[in-house]
């Protein structure tokens, strides 16, 4: 529903639209959108869209506004108020996959057509849906601060093999009866980790990250509240020999709450795990220390190293960390689990994700499922 006079309107997935005109070089207007998430925002967007249109027909010509001089600007302005993981993937993303290719490129000439068309057909559904979005803000906020043009790249538009399959796999029930067997021998704090990913469905930042403190002994439950991973940083430093001042770029182990507001989450946990759980933590003193590393939280790759070994000493062809996870959700699905709890165990924000990313149904469940049919 449109408000009288504004030319916004609430459309059909949630969002706010407000509608502008532009002439052309001909004279003829053409209708250009902006959005947001409340009327405020699109009612702000619109009028600054409006006041950079009536600057642009003040002077003459194109804007000579670069992608890149607005993506920097961009990303000055959100690194304040984002995670530094979140700051870290937009500009690694704006330099890897639109800088090589349309930083140098005039905003006024970019063609919405023409970025979808020149992605590369490798890469994934994820990566192709970041490029997407993060070019968008940085168009968006180009609109905004100087007045170039305005338009909208689709997600939509992207339809390959590479970008339309999930590519993560789930460990087979054979297969994850030799890891487990594995782990279970000669059983340590870390071996045990690898069984929390597979059955509680932990992330692997979240377990790198666990504390003995996380971990209820009276209701049996365990609470993710924080990840980790390894992050970038630049620390300026002084070379005496030539008296000239460089970037040298190091990393951190950077410990921050996880991924989204449903990923702190209540896990109540298996049985036979706690069993073993309780165990190690009898030999603690210190419930502030991590499980994993005590004093440090683990190196989320470190733990990827031990993960490819155990599977390679327990028989099993490797596979990502992540399929631990995956394989959770769909041994939850195939026992007969519902949908949302399984979700809230994932730390999901809505059902569809984890049906849709992160439940694999295998070759036995769809038998079992034509099975189950009664005949008339």
């Amino acid at each position: 529903m449109s408000r009288r006079g504004t030319n916004i309107r609430k459309r059909a997935d949630g969002r706010w639209e407000g509608r502008y005109y532009i002439p052309d070089q001909s004279g003829t207007k053409k209708c250009k959108s902006v959005y947001g998430h409340s009327y405020k925002e699109t009612s702000d967007k619109l009028n600054a869209a409006k006041t950079a249109v009536q600057t642009r027909i003040a002077r003459t010509g194109l804007s000579t506004v670069t992608v890149d001089e607005a993506a920097n600007k961009w990303l000055e302005s959100i690194r304040a108020n984002r995670k530094l993981s979140t700051y870290q993937k937009y500009s690694t993303i704006y330099a890897e996959y639109i800088k090589p290719q349309w930083g140098d490129a005039l905003v006024d000439e970019l063609d919405s057509g023409e970025i979808v068309t020149a992605l590369p057909d490798t890469l994934s559904t994820s990566i192709c849906k970041s490029i997407m979005s993060i070019f968008n803000l940085i168009i968006e906020y180009g609109n905004v601060l100087y007045g170039t043009n305005l338009i909208h790249l689709s997600y939509k538009s992207i339809h390959s093999p590479a970008t339309s399959t999930n590519n993560t796999n789930t460990i087979n029930i054979t297969d994850q009866q030799k890891l487990i067997k594995y782990l279970l021998t000669e059983l340590d704090i870390y071996k045990l980790g690898i069984l929390l990913c597979l059955f509680m469905g932990l992330r692997l930042g979240e377990v790198c990250a666990l504390k003995w403190e996380d971990i209820d002994m009276r209701c049996r439950t365990l609470h993710v509240n924080r990840t980790v991973q390894r992050l970038r940083t630049e620390t300026a430093c002084d070379e005496s020999s030539d008296s000239t001042t460089s970037t040298e770029k190091k990393t951190i182990l950077y410990v921050n709450s996880p991924k989204t507001s449903h990923s702190i989450r209540e896990i109540p946990i298996p049985d036979f795990i706690f069993q073993r759980l309780s165990a190690f933590h009898d030999n603690i003193t210190d419930d502030d220390s991590y499980i994993l590393c005590g004093k440090v939280p683990m190196e989320p790759r470190r733990y990827q190293y031990r993960f490819r070994s155990y599977m390679k000493q327990a028989g099993i062809e490797y596979t990502h960390f992540h399929a631990l996870r995956h394989t959770f959700a769909t041994n939850c699905i195939s026992s007969g689990a519902d949908a949302k709890s399984v979700s809230e165990i994932l730390g999901h924000s809505n059902v569809n994700i984890t049906l849709n990313r992160y439940v694999h149904p295998n070759m036995e469940t769809k038998r079992s499922a034509i099975n189950s049919i009664s005949i008339p």
